[in-house]
């Protein structure tokens, strides 16, 4: 869900290995935290949780169930907001980001609202858990749009999941792969193919340096790899933009949010239970 600050960038459409990912999502993630919080905070809520720009919220959604006394890893964790949340609901939650800045964030929120969130830096690819330790596994447009190896980080999620445990998790609908990232006409109108999963790159002009790295896949790569990894799915939400709602957030808008989803929640349960 970024909208990252302008920079001189050119962008390319090529493979991107893991590594290559994260050396660049983690530095870029650093850059832009300070004015993604600033931005966004606000809508956010220090202590809430929203699935996307749409505007749904846990409390009204229930993806993750009754979260009281459970075990909560979020993935992508950001400044903590959803786990202060979840904590704030009796959950035991736990965050996860890559960017450090994100996390003095998180630190400087447990301070501000008193509701304390543990979180680590580390990457979707390596959790840094033992097995079975935790009842869900979650990210809200955190981390794995920008992961080069979703099987691995699907495989993670199950690994650290106790049996029956749920995986939840918004990503940008994958249809708008299609269009270009504009909130306005120019947005309505597909140029690129759906089933194209070249991975959208952007390289530093002065440094020649990968500076942000995107990937896609499609509805059916995403049960695929669900269920290659042991997980059933049992919901997937395609939230409409709800009237009256008038934020433009990057792509997301009023006008492209009426004709067509921006957002897809999915909800899986490990072994099906």
């Amino acid at each position: 869900m970024e909208d990252h600050a302008p920079q001189a960038v050119r962008v390319e459409r090529r493979p991107v290995s893991e590594e290559e990912s994260r050396r660049a999502n983690g530095p870029d993630w650093d850059r832009y935290a300070d004015e993604y919080q600033a931005t966004h905070g606000t809508f956010l809520g220090d202590v809430g949780f929203v699935w996307g720009p749409e505007g749904l919220t846990e409390a009204a959604a229930g993806v993750l169930g009754n979260v009281a006394g459970k075990d909560v890893l979020e993935v992508g964790s950001g400044a903590g907001q959803c786990s202060r949340w979840i904590r704030s609901r009796g959950g035991r939650a736990v965050g996860l980001d890559l960017s450090l800045r994100q996390l003095q964030h998180s630190r400087r929120l447990d301070e501000a609202t008193g509701v304390r969130v543990p979180a680590v830096a580390g990457t979707a690819t390596a959790l840094p858990f033992s097995d079975d330790s935790f009842d869900v596994v979650f990210s809200s447009f955190g981390a794995l749009q920008f992961v080069a190896d979703l099987r691995e980080a699907v495989h993670e999620a199950a690994r650290v999941l106790r049996p029956g445990g749920r995986f939840a998790f918004s990503i940008t609908h994958p249809t708008r792969w299609m269009f270009p990232d504009d909130p306005g006409v120019p947005g309505l109108t597909a140029t690129q193919s759906y089933w194209d999963r070249t991975p959208y790159v952007e390289i530093d002009d002065e440094t020649g340096v990968v500076s942000y790295v995107e990937h896609h896949r499609t509805l059916g790569d995403w049960v695929h790899l669900l269920a290659a990894a042991g997980f059933v799915l049992k919901e997937l939400r395609e939230p409409e933009w709800p009237e009256g709602h008038d934020r433009v957030w990057g792509g997301w808008s009023p006008l492209r949010g009426r004709l067509t989803p921006g957002t897809a929640i999915f909800a899986a349960d490990l072994g099906g239970s």
